[in-house]
């Protein structure tokens, strides 16, 4: 039988591996960050009906501008915005997948800030955009100094700022975005796709668009929205680079399916948001609660956990999966991820921990 080797891949694709979250049929999935509340029933019906209307049109291509999902994007977001300013695409990842396409490419580089998410890397190996790794400071802060740095020492075409970070849900302060945006020459990139589960009032880094044209920040609906299974994802800029994007994309993209069940998602947004108070108060107790286990969990601005002091990251994510529970190795050393989910499945997996933790603690006897 061949073998990908046999197989006359691209030389810089040879010994790879795809992005590859673990997928296991267990009762309690923890490992992938998503909102693990379900749809609202009333939202999931409209959305039904909406779907079925674009089922009758099926013969036809889409809408290949999405106007009105632009529009409903731009409604959503607010600052000043309109339908000019916002791209989408099949979830976020395609998004950046298209900067990159449209602003990367061989000889040119794109900077991002480790640890961070790691399918930056993968789509930068992909488009042939070279990916540069800077380092952050203590407990994965980026200040403004180190992110400057970085970019006078690299001089990258592209530069990545994950707000707040993935996988260390680190906040990022606006000061630090600017500080990049002007010592950038090229395109800056803020991914917010966590943005939603900031603390309220948080500002958006949509609020630096006006004055920088080459600041482009990223959404998703995946998150927040407790839409993952639908793929989407959008994107906020001047209308000039945005256009950029169109040079790029695959005609008709998005297809009639997805463009009515975002336009239906769009349309309750404050119902499909309504579980966010519930999730951040569920991260806040994980982050509580493994204090007290003797864990060591880092502050998060998103809807997980990543918490430190394991002795062997492996066995306790093997010793979970027995108990039904998944969650992610990120592969930070002594550390593991943990979403925070429903009331019921964080108690599950704090009372799965408990129970495991004591001899898998660092320094515990």
């Amino acid at each position: 039988m061949p073998r990908l080797d046999d197989f006359p891949l691209r030389d810089d694709l040879r010994g790879q591996v795809p992005y590859g979250a673990p997928q296991a049929p267990l009762p309690i999935a923890l490992n992938v960050n998503e909102n693990t509340h379900p749809l609202p029933e009333a939202v999931a019906q409209d959305i039904v009906v909406r779907i079925a209307a674009a089922t009758l049109t099926l013969n036809r291509y889409p809408d290949r501008e999405f106007t009105q999902l632009r529009e409903a994007f731009a409604r959503y977001l607010g600052h000043g915005l309109t339908a000019e300013n916002i791209w989408a695409a099949n979830g976020s990842n395609e998004v950046l997948q298209h900067v990159l396409q449209a602003y990367g490419g061989p000889g040119r580089s794109v900077l991002g800030y480790a640890p961070t998410y790691s399918m930056y890397s993968l789509l930068a190996r992909g488009t042939g955009t070279s990916w540069v790794a800077a380092d952050r400071d203590i407990d994965y802060v980026l200040s403004p100094e180190t992110a400057v740095a970085a970019i006078i020492k690299h001089d990258p075409d592209i530069v990545l700022l994950c707000r707040p970070n993935n996988p260390t849900g680190t906040r990022l302060d606006l000061e630090t975005v600017r500080a990049v945006a002007d010592a950038a020459r090229g395109m800056v990139v803020v991914d917010e796709a966590y943005i939603e589960f900031a603390d309220a009032g948080t500002p958006s880094a949509l609020t630096l668009l006006s004055e920088y044209p080459r600041l482009l920040v990223s959404r998703t609906m995946s998150k927040a929205f407790a839409f993952a299974g639908a793929r989407v994802g959008y994107l906020a800029g001047d209308p000039a680079a945005i256009d950029a994007l169109r040079l790029v994309r695959l005609p008709y993209h998005l297809s009639a399916i997805t463009q009515a069940a975002a336009l239906g998602a769009l349309a309750h947004s404050n119902e499909m948001l309504g579980t966010v108070a519930a999730v951040r108060g569920q991260r806040d107790r994980l982050v509580r609660e493994l204090t007290a286990l003797g864990f060591t969990p880092h502050p998060s601005d998103a809807n997980f956990v990543l918490f430190g002091g394991l002795a062997d990251p492996a066995a306790t994510c093997a010793g979970l999966r027995e108990r039904g529970i998944l969650i992610r190795d990120v592969g930070i050393p002594q550390t593991l991820r943990v979403t925070a989910g429903t009331q019921a499945e964080t108690s599950a997996f704090l009372t799965a921990i408990a129970a495991y933790a004591p001899g898998q603690v660092v320094g515990a006897h």
